[in-house]
């Protein structure tokens, strides 16, 4: 009869939320490793209440905070190399602090200055991707270079469980699956695309399972366990790098913030499901799993916590001394043409009066 619409994809647990590990997956990591992971998680919380804070007050623009996140994101990015490609969505700030962007950067991005997005030579990150999906057809055609170049180089893409309701995610995975490139796809499936949950984007019984219609692999994984996570990317880039074969990962996680600050998710969903998975808090169960170990202690915790903090105020602080600089509006005709042509030297010159006429008239 062939496969049923609820045949079951592998599903991949490490660290359950009480604690129990499994040893026989449990991934081999270096202590500095571990450690890592956590800090980076530990950051992308930090600055994400800080930019929630930052916002409300009217200093910085509309973002995606990531909380709820943080281990379907580093557990993920861990399992690259810094020659591989990073393509984010919009809600990747775990896995952009992970690559190394600046805290800075990343504020000025959201205070509204691309300037924030500038990507250094030779870094191999995608900026960040607003319109729904369509960075994943550009993670497939980065790997797809990549093969043609005859690299052993690897893309991961990142999008969330509403992407997959669009043309270009199909387009995408059906590319990868014929052409065979090297693209790992990750979907933090957070339960919620805006308002609408994840029971009405697809009658399927998983995302993960999607993969069987376009011949590549598919697997769940639990995404607020940052080892499960890690393992099943780790053997997902292998295969890409070796094999030039495609993955497609499932994160299951939960959105325990707003979709944007422009969200108020009071309207739409039950605090009793909210005070569920915050009880899964994949944050709270790194920090066991380390303590565990004996790898971890209270004054390791209160140290790093206030580092961050100071290292989050220093980066705002550079930031609005960079804003400071960018105060200049007539930029926005400096890269119209790569010569500008007699009509934008026209506009420019009229904007420039307009301006100091507005500044005369104030004075």
């Amino acid at each position: 009869m062939g496969m049923k619409p609820n045949d079951p994809v592998p599903v991949l647990s490490v660290l359950n939320q009480d604690g129990a590990l499994d040893e026989t997956l449990e991934p081999d990591l270096s202590e500095d490793t571990l450690h890592r992971m956590y800090r980076t998680m530990l950051e992308a919380r930090l600055f994400d209440e800080r930019l929630l804070n930052l916002q409300r007050q009217g200093k910085l623009g509309t973002f995606a905070p990531v909380r709820g996140q943080e281990a379907a994101q580093v557990g993920s990015i861990s399992a690259l190399e810094e020659d591989d490609w990073m393509v984010p969505s919009f809600r990747e700030n775990a896995a952009a602090l992970w690559r190394g962007t600046p805290m800075d950067g990343l504020f000025l991005f959201i205070a509204g200055y691309n300037e924030g997005l500038a990507i250094p030579d030779g870094k191999k990150d995608l900026p960040v991707a607003v319109p729904v999906a369509s960075q994943l057809p550009h993670a497939v055609g980065l790997a797809y270079a990549e093969k043609f170049r005859k690299t052993d180089n690897v893309a991961m893409v990142y999008f969330g469980d509403g992407a997959t309701s669009e043309g270009d995610f199909h387009e995408a995975l059906n590319f990868a699956g014929v052409m065979e490139v090297p693209v790992v796809f990750v979907c933090q499936n957070n339960q919620w695309a805006i308002s609408v949950p994840r029971k009405k984007q697809t009658a399927s019984h998983s995302i993960a399972q999607k993969a069987h219609a376009y011949g590549i692999q598919g697997i769940q994984v639990d995404g607020n366990d940052v080892l499960a996570v890690h393992a099943a990317t780790r053997d997902a880039v292998e295969r890409a790098r070796n094999e030039h074969k495609p993955t497609l990962i499932e994160c299951v996680t939960y959105r325990m913030e707003v979709h944007t600050t422009a969200d108020d998710p009071t309207v739409y969903r039950d605090d009793e499901d909210v005070e569920a998975w915050e009880e899964r808090d994949p944050i709270k169960r790194m920090r066991d799993y380390l303590t565990g170990k004996d790898i971890w202690s209270d004054d390791q915790e209160e140290e790093l916590r206030d580092t961050v903090k100071k290292q989050i105020e220093e980066a705002w602080k550079k930031t609005q001394k960079t804003i400071e600089g960018l105060d200049d509006p007539t930029v926005i005709f400096d890269h119209m043409f790569d010569e500008p042509t007699h009509l934008i030297k026209e506009q420019r010159a009229r904007f420039e009066q307009d301006l100091q006429s507005g500044r005369d008239a104030d004075e």
